[in-house]
């Protein structure tokens, strides 16, 4: 876990409140994206001077985050992947220099780490997330003063594979708001449902829980399932469901940004990634009081007890999958027991508070200790 620095006053560490611009590819839904902005909701402003930068268009959350406060500094107007960004994010790095650069997600952390070292930004920040991110990291780690990474099988993975040093490299854990995320009242007696909320994207696996949920109908015929999500993989997912005669058993919920509803509805959650950082999608169902099933691959082990707060199956293994599944729908005593502990969970090891605090301990370790990689 991370070492936190000691408690570092404002004029300690700069004279003033550092200025801190936290950079990201877009505002579309995503746990990344999700975490910057409360990140930003709760930094302690006598420490820091947050901007928030948004490399690309994307407007899934923006009303959340131009709730946060903090200035919104538009980078461009540019889909995500276009180059044509890049000359007006080197522009506005050249122009704003903060004292802390923070990249998430992989083209900022890519590029902003480029022109952030080559433009003399004191102290560059980038988060290393998920298990195998294109973001160059074997090279880029010697610009970077800082990765956090937000489960401990991350870190490892940087210092044992890429050469990361030690020092160089912070684990804070994912965080979600439990007061927003509760256990919802008892639903009315109806079809055991199934929730799963992701992406549809191959790290993901959707056709993994597609096919482990035709296993499921044949032991629970009434048993539903939600995916709430899009991505390029929904036309295969539509057209297997429509191959195995799914399409009356499953919904497919897309634009959606508010996920309450849809956890609030279920029995069970569900996720059959192949390769995951530190989904924010488990937490979230954790304080929901929802027994979790997912694969034992990347953090997922760190969120998810076996057998105490759900069960993990082997990843591409439906066969695993819909056996654990079908064993919490028909078990509510089971789901009941183990959604409690993953709620008592969520609320020890994964509040706000503690993300917070543990983020700007290490942003301020970093400036204190900055010198040129």
């Amino acid at each position: 876990m991370t070492q936190l620095a000691s408690p570092i006053s404002a004029p300690a560490a700069a004279g003033r409140p550092l200025r801190l611009a936290v950079l990201l590819q877009d505002l579309e839904f995503g746990g990344t994206q999700r975490y910057a902005l409360q990140l930003l909701r709760g930094l302690d402003r006598t420490l820091f001077t947050p901007e928030l930068w948004v490399l690309n268009t994307g407007e899934d959350l923006l009303d959340e985050a131009l709730a946060t406060g903090v200035p919104l500094v538009r980078i461009s107007r540019r889909p995500p992947g276009s180059p044509l960004a890049l000359p007006p994010l080197f522009t506005r790095i050249a122009r704003s220099r903060p004292d802390v650069l923070y990249t998430l997600t992989v083209v900022p952390n890519i590029w902003g780490r480029m022109f952030g070292r080559a433009l003399g930004v004191p102290v560059i920040v980038a988060g290393f997330r998920t298990l195998r991110p294109k973001q160059w990291e074997p090279l880029l780690w010697r610009c970077t003063n800082r990765l956090i990474c937000n489960a401990e099988m991350l870190r490892t993975r940087a210092v044992q594979e890429l050469g990361v040093p030690p020092e160089r490299v912070a684990v804070v854990p994912n965080c979600v708001d439990t007061e927003r995320f509760r256990p919802a009242k008892p639903h009315p007696e109806g079809p055991p449902r199934l929730v799963s909320v992701s992406r549809l994207v191959d790290d993901k696996d959707p056709m993994n829980l597609v096919e482990a949920f035709a296993l499921v109908l044949r032991e629970v015929p009434k048993a539903r399932l939600t995916l709430v999500g899009d991505g390029p993989l929904r036309p295969q997912v539509e057209a297997r469901l429509a191959a195995l005669g799914l399409g009356h058993a499953v919904d497919i919920i897309t634009g959606c940004g508010e996920v309450r509803p849809h956890l609030a509805q279920a029995d069970v959650f569900a996720l059959a990634s192949r390769r995951e950082g530190s989904p924010n999608a488990i937490l979230e169902a954790m304080a929901s009081g929802l027994p979790v099933v997912a694969s034992r691959t990347g953090g997922i082990p760190d969120l998810v007890e076996h057998e105490r707060t759900g069960f993990l199956t082997e990843p591409a293994n439906p066969v695993g999958l819909s056996k654990a599944l079908a064993r919490l729908l028909t078990d509510r005593e089971l789901c009941t027991s183990l959604g409690a502990a993953g709620r008592d969970k969520a609320v020890r090891a994964h509040s706000p508070e503690a993300m917070l605090r543990a983020t700007e301990a290490v942003l301020l370790a970093a400036w204190t200790q900055r010198r040129r990689p």
